[in-house]
């Protein structure tokens, strides 16, 4: 079983790596790419060609093993779902609305015909009482699972930022896997891991123009995001949950909270909080002083403790309220310092 894993694992990187070599003259040929502009200041045409080749790359490795995939339809179909949209939309530039009804039809499948559905928030506000959604448990799960999928998406901002974030959680969830006996989720996340570390080798190579050879596109961030939330929502749902749903909060800490912190702002400015601007984190950090590699670092470090920080309440079961309640803390205080990092900058620009 290990050899053959080994094999499934190798697969899955080379599928990525193959994919994405022979998709780039294609990209260029049809027009799926993404040229510089005023809020793009890569340097050079990129293909957007990422998510595909870690879609067809993780269905297939998924074939590979030695397990029953029928628990996986409503996975496949789901993101089938969200590759076409997005492959669309980096042709076309599709309606906010459109993308949204897309998001609705996957997460929708993915809780009525996939079983994946938020149950409960845990034991959040006290140890004597859990949080049902009961008749909501649908409508919830949808929510959920479109606010994961688009939090990646806002974090896509700068080379390997998105895919290294994804790849701190999907580490972070198959230690859970690996100690709550979940062979199946830790098989399939092992996977998924490889083909990040695929893309990411490419996303984060320069050619001679100086910029990335390969962007996921809104293709691959909109796939990467339902994945996680699949996994999320999963691992911390049922009777023999592997982890509380409190722990996701922290695995995908980064992401919620700039999304949050993001949406807040722009609704503040009256404006759309799905409008898009450079007023990102990294944006942020760029107008500091910090170079992209720098700001990558320490974001992706940040989201490395949130998660330690998650895995440890879970190993030594600190209760759930102590780990929302400190969660909220984090993202108050995060929230305010943004606020007033911004207006730092803004005076001395």
């Amino acid at each position: 079983m290990k050899f053959d894993y080994i094999f499934s694992v190798l697969t899955a990187f080379a599928l990525t790596a193959f994919l994405l070599i022979i998709l780039r003259p294609v990209a260029f040929h049809i027009g799926l790419i993404d040229q510089p502009d005023e809020r793009k200041q890569h340097a050079g045409a990129v293909p957007l060609t990422g998510g595909i080749a870690m879609f067809m790359a993780l269905c297939l490795a998924i074939l590979t093993l030695d397990i029953s995939i029928s628990w996986l339809r409503a996975f496949f179909a789901g993101s089938l779902i969200l590759i076409f949209t997005g492959i669309l939309d980096d042709l076309h530039e599709l309606s906010t609305s459109a993308r949204f009804i897309a998001q609705i039809i996957a997460t929708t499948i993915m809780a009525v015909f996939g079983g994946v559905v938020l149950n409960d928030f845990g034991y959040l506000l006290s140890n004597n009482f859990v949080a049902e959604t009961g008749w909501f448990a649908i409508p919830v799960t949808v929510f959920s699972a479109i606010g994961v999928i688009n939090a990646l998406n806002m974090l896509d901002g700068i080379d390997g930022l998105a895919g290294s974030i994804a790849l701190v959680s999907v580490a972070a969830m198959a230690v859970i896997s690996f100690f709550a006996g979940d062979t199946n989720s830790l098989l399939i996340l092992g996977l998924f891991a490889s083909v990040l570390i695929a893309f990411l080798i490419f996303n984060l190579r320069c050619n001679q123009e100086r910029c990335s050879l390969v962007f996921m596109g809104d293709a691959g961030s909109m796939f990467i995001g339902f994945v996680l939330s699949w996994f999320l929502i999963y691992l911390s749902q049922g009777d023999a949950r592997a982890m509380a749903p409190v722990t996701a909060l922290w695995l995908f800490a980064v992401p919620l909270n700039e999304t949050l912190t993001m949406m807040i702002r722009r609704v503040r400015n009256r404006r759309s909080p799905f409008s898009a601007d450079r007023e990102h984190l990294h944006h942020m950090m760029e107008l500091a002083g910090f170079s992209k590699h720098m700001s990558l670092l320490f974001i992706v470090s940040a989201s490395v403790v949130f998660a330690a920080i998650g895995l440890l309440g879970h190993f030594l079961q600190i209760s759930e309220p102590i780990m929302f309640y400190s969660f909220l803390m984090i993202f108050a205080t995060y929230l305010a310092l943004i606020r007033r990092f911004w207006v730092v900058l803004r005076n001395k620009t």
